[in-house]
């Protein structure tokens, strides 16, 4: 009888374990390296979804629009990803719409040279 617990609660950890790991595999920081953002195909997916989605408040080229104006040159990677997925003030976070490629797209699209706001 104790086996059978002491198994039952060897598996139930083992799986919660699974789960956790799982969790953390999800908010590993992203990395944009140079060949990711010059990507002329992950360029094309993430001006796809501005257009779908961005210039209803950012406007055609990021203004005039709803939104602040945006100064991309002076953002980093990361600090784009961290704004469209989680959200801003009043701009929504879109982490629940996209998975992480088609954000991360987005961001390659808004730092991009050919992006002017």
């Amino acid at each position: 009888m104790k086996i059978v617990s002491i198994l039952g609660v060897g598996a139930l950890l083992f799986s919660v374990g699974f789960g956790a790991q799982s969790v953390l595999a999800d908010d590993a920081p992203v990395v944009f390296t140079e060949a990711f953002l010059k990507d002329k195909a992950i360029f094309k997916q993430g001006k796809e979804i501005w257009f779908e989605q961005c210039t209803h408040c950012h406007g055609y080229k990021a203004y005039p629009g709803k939104a602040p104006k945006l100064k991309p040159k002076r953002y980093t990677p990361e600090f784009v990803y961290k704004r469209v997925s989680k959200g801003f003030k009043k701009m929504p976070a879109w982490e629940e719409v996209y998975d992480k490629d088609e954000l991360m797209a987005v961001v390659a699209y808004v730092k991009h040279r050919k992006f002017s706001p």
